[in-house]
């Protein structure tokens, strides 16, 4: 039975969730999620380490724009299986053992390498001939299963040493900005799906406490404009946008 109390806490959850963003009172599941209702005294960041998951699945499941929430409302949990990509590990793992200055990141640029060949050895192996102190310019380099499996994370000295990218013109971006290289020539295909599912798990990842809270998501060719058409004019952009609130 409803009481006048629950339909007025319900209206006000639903007042709240026009300025917060999401839906307060709970979005539909779907199999292998759960709701938590939020209590007293929780953040975000708390109920996504109980669950396992990261902040940014939380905010993005259940639409919400920030950090925000309110005693009572409810949050979809998505199932750990359905959000944590496989190919994460590795860089979890070796994540796990740096001194990461999370204030000094405060871009992720994603690329496309513009060839169809090649992986995180050879590309270093290229920008050393080219003169590059550091070697690969990326941090990461995520494959197309030619000469890395397809959704495979390769992780860059750059990230293992906490040093600058070589990823862009901007030498400021490059300074606190992490590169990520999808292989593949995306002005003549589309990324493959395996391929953006490690991508978006790797940002997911990184903006959970590994970059500063006023960060960008953006791409090559948004940093360095009119010089670049990286990365590709099939890389989903609209797709990343909506994903990362990116206006």
């Amino acid at each position: 039975m409803f009481t006048r109390r629950h339909f007025i806490c319900s209206g006000l959850l639903a007042t709240a969730g026009l300025w917060l963003g999401g839906d307060l009172l709970g979005a539909p599941q779907t199999a292998g999620e759960t709701t938590y209702t939020v209590k007293r005294g929780d953040t975000l960041s708390v109920i996504a380490r109980r669950h396992g998951v990261t902040v940014a699945t939380l905010q993005q499941r259940n639409r919400l724009k920030g950090d925000r929430i309110l005693v009572g409302q409810k949050l979809v949990i998505p199932g750990t299986a359905a959000t944590v990509h496989p190919g994460l590990a590795p860089v979890i793992a070796a994540t796990k053992k740096l001194r990461v200055d999370a204030r000094r990141w405060r871009h992720i640029v994603l690329h496309h390498s513009g060839i169809e060949d090649g992986n995180a050895r050879a590309y270093d192996a290229g920008h050393r001939r080219r003169g590059m102190e550091y070697g690969l310019a990326y941090h990461f380099v995520i494959g197309n299963g030619r000469d890395s499996r397809e959704g495979e994370i390769e992780i860059g000295p750059r990230w293992l040493k906490q040093q600058r990218g070589g990823h862009v013109r901007s030498s400021a971006v490059n300074e606190n900005g992490i590169g990520i290289c999808l292989v593949g020539n995306f002005e003549k295909r589309r990324p493959s799906a395996r391929q953006l599912a490690a991508a978006y798990s790797l940002v997911d990842y990184l903006r959970d406490g590994l970059v500063h809270p006023g960060h960008k998501v953006t791409v090559h060719r948004w940093v360095d404009r009119n010089h670049t058409v990286c990365p590709g004019k099939n890389f989903p952009f609209a797709d990343l946008k909506h994903r990362y609130q990116i206006t």
